[in-house]
């Protein structure tokens, strides 16, 4: 019976002659005498609706759709529903069975970030779930998207400057074979910038924008964005102060009156130090010094 026939389609995308295809597959383990399919296209035209968009009828155990910029675009999320059904029977025909959305467009993983103000890399993938079309004969065939950074702030707070930095201010997407949901994709790393300010938890976003694109599908198609969540870290402080008084980052308290140019702090991570230079500033009444030049790298 067709009632119980498990189809399971699933949409992929590929090259057709050079453009971009969706490609409908579904499972062709059907009973004879052979049956047809009746693939209806659809996409989601705002929350919790969608609009059809084509319906193909074919004994194929797939259905192909362009993407022509017009009915189906970069930035749709698309779905096909698949009935199997025997000709001039129509009480023969299968439940209709829904493909998981695919998503056509720019993808970042993972989709959203969290991470602290502590210098590490934390890497970015940015993919394209359609392949990469070349227009051209040239071997210039990319898509290279700008990426930028903007600060949303918190809700008590105005935007500042972003609390984030790129490794990278744009990559480019090379023509590759599809796996799984990508066809072509690059990394970059992002980093929580360590501001020595106490700005709260803040919530900053990574855009992609192709730059000057030949190919016309990707000319009005702006991707989604990736939000980042920086956790604001305590900054550590050490104080030398007046006649050296000197409180250390872990809260040691201690003086120093000896004459002449010390190291206050070095990192044993990175090219930072502070030296201070201590005079004598007690005359010939008490041997005391004080504080009279800062030096940092």
């Amino acid at each position: 019976k067709l009632t119980s026939l498990a189809l399971q389609p699933v949409i992929t995308a590929e090259l057709v002659q050079g453009r971009v295809h969706l490609k409908c597959s579904y499972s062709p383990r059907v009973p004879e005498p052979p049956v047809q399919f009746r693939v209806l296209w659809s996409r989601v035209s705002s929350p919790g609706q969608r609009e059809q968009i084509h319906q193909d009828t074919t004994p194929e155990p797939f259905s192909h759709l362009e993407m022509d910029g017009a009915n189906l675009r970069l930035g749709d999320t698309v779905f096909c529903t698949v009935t199997a059904f025997r000709r001039g029977s129509p009480e023969q025909q299968s439940l209709p069975e829904d493909s998981k959305g695919f998503y056509a467009g720019i993808k970042f993983l993972p989709e959203s970030l969290e991470i602290a103000e502590d210098g590490k890399e934390h890497v970015l993938t940015v993919l394209s779930t359609v392949p990469i079309a070349c227009p051209g004969q040239d071997d210039s065939c990319k898509i290279t998207l700008q990426l930028s950074t903007e600060d949303l702030g918190k809700s008590s707070q105005e935007p500042g400057p972003p609390d984030i930095a790129l490794s990278a201010c744009q990559v480019d997407l090379l023509p590759d074979s599809c796996s799984g949901s990508s066809c072509a994709a690059a990394t970059v790393t992002v980093t929580g910038v360590t501001d020595f300010a106490q700005d709260g938890n803040r919530v900053s976003r990574v855009r992609a924008r192709p730059v000057a694109p030949r190919d016309v599908l990707w000319r009005d198609y702006t991707p989604s964005h990736v939000k980042v969540t920086v956790q604001d870290l305590p900054t550590g402080n050490c104080y030398s102060f007046t006649d050296p008084h000197i409180i250390t980052f872990d809260g040691w308290r201690y003086d120093s009156h000896k004459i002449g140019t010390f190291l206050l702090c070095r990192s044993e991570s990175r090219a930072f130090q502070v030296h201070i230079r201590q005079w004598d500033c007690g005359g010939h009444r008490s041997a005391t010094a004080c504080n009279c030049g800062v030096a940092a790298q």
